[in-house]
């Protein structure tokens, strides 16, 4: 309820300078004790302490400032596997202790730089402000306007060149630990996505056996699973490689073969095809022998090996990439490049 809904008989009294209102009586029973006499402080009285204050302000955004530089030094020169021993912690990541360290030093120092400020040298009168409407008539927003102008003033910022130009600094570059840190989300991926393990002269090891194939180890209506020669599961980045490279084969007569390019691509119809699906890449391990379909088993997207992978049903959005095959002089089967095009699910930059 505003005050214009109230009785003007039921109103509390003026205030006068200090908030303070007249007794109690029959109509008002709870008078308002108003707000106590304004007492200054010591900066109000004594420009050196005001100017003590300022300089205390300065230093804590300087030691923002600091911090940050600190924050973005550790960063780039301490090594991500260096550890330290800080008692009573323990032995701890030393990146980890020094950005923590900084970048917690960085926003408190600006904070408490900010605390102090408003403590020790902008105004601390207490004002009196009766309720109004919700909407604002002229006269009102006349009055924010003078009471910003007011702080403004207040706030000395024109005047204390010193915290004004300090605070500048430290907001200014308190945002730079957080472009940094935008690092961490690793590098960028470049070409990786389009491209795999395979290339021209590489021979399909099998999955199960780790040997290398020859196409009379493929029969009609069989699945085998290959990779690439090379990639072993000791390997560091066995798991990142063949997660693109895995391929699954199969034999089809060549005379069930539709499509002219898989016909071309294959040997003695034998024909390579990615293993990812090209929905959200799961493995594919399904395959249906007489209508020479293979089925993912995450979402049932299924592909027609006779006729280029195509998709015939489920939410995949485009067919699985061929690897194109031969045989080497050894008579082992082998790649004759890359796939043709990127493997897996569709993204933003494949076009």
């Amino acid at each position: 309820m505003s005050s214009q809904d109230i009785p003007e008989e039921n109103l509390p009294a003026e205030q006068d300078a200090h908030g303070a209102v007249g007794v109690a009586d029959d109509k008002n029973p709870f008078a308002d004790p108003g707000l106590p006499p304004h007492e200054h402080r010591v900066q109000d009285i004594d420009e050196r302490a005001a100017r003590r204050s300022e300089r205390t302000v300065a230093m804590l955004f300087t030691v923002s400032m600091l911090a940050t530089v600190g924050f973005i030094a550790s960063y780039v020169g301490i090594p991500h596997d260096k550890s330290i021993f800080v008692f009573p912690i323990g032995h701890i990541n030393a990146l980890n202790f020094a950005l923590g360290l900084t970048l917690g030093l960085a926003l408190f120092a600006i904070g408490a730089g900010a605390v102090h400020w408003a403590r020790t040298l902008m105004s601390d009168e207490e004002v009196a402000d009766e309720r109004h409407p919700i909407e604002a008539p002229p006269e009102v927003r006349a009055k924010v306007h003078a009471d910003f102008k007011q702080g403004a003033k207040e706030s000395a910022l024109g005047r204390r060149k010193l915290i004004r130009n300090t605070m500048f600094g430290a907001l200014a570059l308190f945002p730079l630990s957080g472009v940094m840190l935008l690092r961490d989300l690793g590098p960028l991926p470049g070409t990786k996505l389009r491209h795999t393990m395979w290339r021209k002269g590489l021979q399909l090891v099998n999955m199960n056996t780790n040997e290398p194939l020859r196409p009379s180890d493929v029969a009609v209506g069989s699945l085998t699973f290959a990779k690439p020669e090379g990639l072993e599961e000791h390997d560091e980045e066995f798991q990142t490689e063949i997660a693109k490279a895995a391929l699954m084969i199969v034999r089809i007569q060549p005379d069930n073969i539709k499509d002219k390019r898989e016909l071309e691509w294959s040997y003695e119809g034998i024909v390579a095809y990615s293993k990812i699906c090209t929905h959200v890449g799961c493995p594919i391990s399904l395959y249906e022998q007489q209508t020479h379909h293979v089925l993912c088993p995450c979402h049932q997207s299924t592909f027609d090996l006779s006729d280029g992978a195509r998709v015939i049903f489920g939410p995949a959005g485009h067919a699985l990439p061929q690897l194109r095959i031969g045989v080497n002089d050894q008579g082992y089967l082998e790649a004759l490049g890359d796939f043709d095009e990127p493997v897996g699910p569709a993204f933003w930059e494949r076009g």
